[in-house]
């Protein structure tokens, strides 16, 4: 009897062995097809910070992958690979969860390298009193971004001077910039907080719906430790909200930084609103950039904005979305999702390249079930109220519309961070 049950539960370990390595084998061959695909369209280049894997330490235990809330890492081959560069964002929650220590969040690749300010541990640049902080000086992830600029505060707190309107001006309105601003009330610092788009929360604010945007508590001032775990987008813009209500944090939005002017022991920042004479300046913005526009008339009007954060507020209006990578495509293949709405994809080239074969065939699939009109070889003209004039290569057409998207990219902030006199290092695969 002993060994009949000494057979039966090795019979069920094997079933479930032979089970788990068919399970896996199909998992392997999936992200080597999404490998592929990223291959074909171009898109291996990671944005930003990114996670470099040691192939000798590696046990592809998986971790890693599930650990990723961007789905951007694999397994191929029996290690963890990046098969989806173009989605990573630095999160870095791969890093914590690799149990051999085999993963390194590094800066660019030996292709394409990325511009990194030079920044001093006490995050000065290296034109003093002007500090970085946040995403723009790599640190992408929340939980350090927030402490950078909080620490960075506690810096500029102690720098003397006198004869200024403030003690520092702050931009831009993510995680550092909050987190500063709130440092800057705390210690009753003069402080002007800045922020070029019209809501706050920086990158976090641009993520699809739904997306884990945070895996560690954070430290904040006035408020305390911000016991965190994982949460969603919306949950923690909710949150920063709150934040700023229960605080009193004063931000200027829609007020784009246009220069930073030396001016004796200080500085003069100008805005498209006005100039500020400050003791100090934190560079707290993204690496997002200005979002890259039409220049056509009417493209002022609060209809036209430059990215997709909720399908749902388009529901039964007429939407034009202006672009042809992913974004672009991602963003209309959403709207044509929704119900009653009247979706057109305009692109300026004859076709889409360096996509993803998913968005595409997305995309196609959108256009014959009618949900998606697609006009290749076309610009925008102008903008009406109720109307958008497009050139294209039937001639000019005039169509209803309710809404714009543009999702042309973005003008990276680099050119003039230099002309301020910023030095950058360029990173091919380090961190």
């Amino acid at each position: 009897m002993d060994k009949y049950y000494l057979v039966l539960y090795l019979a069920i370990l094997l079933a479930l062995w032979t089970l788990y390595v068919r399970r896996q084998r199909r998992i392997q061959r999936e992200h080597a097809q999404q490998l592929k695909e990223s291959v074909e369209a171009g898109l291996v280049e990671p944005p930003s910070l990114h996670p470099a894997i040691d192939p000798l330490r590696c046990l592809g235990s998986s971790s890693c992958v599930t650990a990723c809330p961007e789905e951007a890492l694999g397994i191929v081959n029996g290690k963890a690979v990046l098969v989806n560069a173009a989605s990573c964002i630095g999160h870095g929650a791969c890093l914590a969860a690799c149990p051999v220590d085999a993963i390194t969040l590094v800066f660019g690749t030996e292709k394409r390298g990325i511009d990194i300010p030079d920044v001093s541990p006490n995050f000065e640049s290296n034109v003093p009193g002007i500090f970085i902080a946040g995403e723009l000086g790599g640190m992408g992830l929340i939980r350090k971004a927030a402490e950078q600029g909080r620490q960075a505060i506690e810096v500029i707190r102690r720098r003397s001077g006198s004869g200024f309107d403030y003690d520092v001006v702050i931009v831009g309105c993510g995680p550092a910039g909050i987190s500063a601003g709130l440092s800057a009330i705390e210690h009753k610092l003069r402080y002007k907080l800045i922020e070029q788009e019209s809501s706050l929360g920086g990158a976090v604010f641009h993520y699809p719906r739904n997306k884990i945007a945070m895996t560690a508590p954070v430290k904040l001032a006035l408020i305390g430790k911000v016991r965190f775990g994982e949460v969603q987008k919306e949950r923690l813009l909710e949150f920063w909200q709150k934040v700023v209500t229960r605080t009193g944090l004063k931000i200027g939005f829609r007020e784009c930084m246009e220069g930073v002017d030396r001016e004796g022991d200080g500085f003069v920042v100008r805005t498209n609103a006005g100039k500020y004479r400050t003791r100090s300046v934190l560079l707290a913005m993204g690496r997002r950039g200005t979002p890259r526009k039409l220049d056509v008339p009417g493209e002022e009007t609060p209809k036209v904005v430059y990215r997709l954060i909720d399908p749902a507020q388009y529901d039964g209006k007429a939407v034009l979305v202006v672009g042809g990578g992913d974004s672009a495509l991602e963003a209309a293949i959403a709207l044509g999702d929704r119900p009653d709405t009247d979706v057109t994809l305009s692109y300026r080239s004859e076709a889409f390249s360096r996509v993803k074969q998913k968005n595409r065939q997305l995309l196609e699939q959108a256009q014959r079930n009618g949900r998606i009109r697609v006009e290749l070889e076309s610009t925008v003209a102008s903008i009406e109220p109720d109307s958008v004039t497009l050139k294209t290569k039937a001639g000019v057409r005039k169509l209803r519309n309710d809404a714009v998207i543009v999702c042309a990219g973005g003008l990276l902030p680099t050119p003039l961070l230099q002309k301020i006199g910023i030095s950058f290092e360029t990173k091919h695969g380090t961190a």
